[in-house]
């Protein structure tokens, strides 16, 4: 493909030409594809990026500034970012299963009336907690400690120990609430 044919296709796939994005798809996607395998070495997560690179483009096609690029070098931009993505998104599932490990791991009991998703979300709210706080919360929840023994194990006032719950529930369930959309 010559400038000029480049130039018209770059223009048509700008005006929102869908003939002109399937021209694209065509003649990039095998680089992109190629270039997210060799990055995350998953040729399922590597078509997910590709597609991704493409809808990307497509919505952001009048950003597209000929001036300031070719199209392969702009869609290649997109590619990093959402090969980016899916790396990040692995992390977020790394650290996840980590943390999943290290709670089936605890001697914490499982309630039946709770389900795990529930309990994760929990347990990361309550390490974003002060050190105190934390400490309070879990001997309340998790060892099932009145306030009184809370109290005596960590060799804190009462008041404080109600205190820190009071604030950590207030915390927690502000946090936590889902708005109410039916209204």
């Amino acid at each position: 493909m010559d400038d000029e044919d480049e130039r018209e296709l770059c223009g048509r796939f700008a005006a929102g030409d869908e003939r002109a994005l399937e021209q694209l798809y065509r003649r990039w996607s095998p680089i992109v594809f190629t270039l997210a395998l060799r990055v995350l070495g998953d040729r399922a997560d590597a078509e997910d990026a590709t597609q991704k690179t493409f809808v990307s483009a497509w919505t952001s096609r009048a950003s597209y500034d000929p001036g300031k690029g070719r199209i392969s070098t702009w869609l290649v931009a997109i590619a990093r970012r959402r090969i980016a993505d899916t790396l990040d998104a692995r992390r977020r599932v790394r650290e996840m299963h980590e943390k999943l490990q290290q709670f089936a791991a605890t001697d914490e009991p499982i309630s039946s009336g709770a389900d795990l998703g529930d309990r994760l979300l929990l347990a990361d709210e309550i390490d974003r907690l002060e050190p105190d706080a934390q400490r309070v919360l879990r001997l309340a929840f998790y060892d099932d400690l009145t306030h009184q023994q809370i109290a005596t194990r960590l060799d804190m006032p009462l008041g404080t120990v109600k205190s820190h719950i009071r604030r950590s529930l207030t915390r927690l369930r502000d946090r936590l609430e889902v708005p109410d959309v039916a209204s």
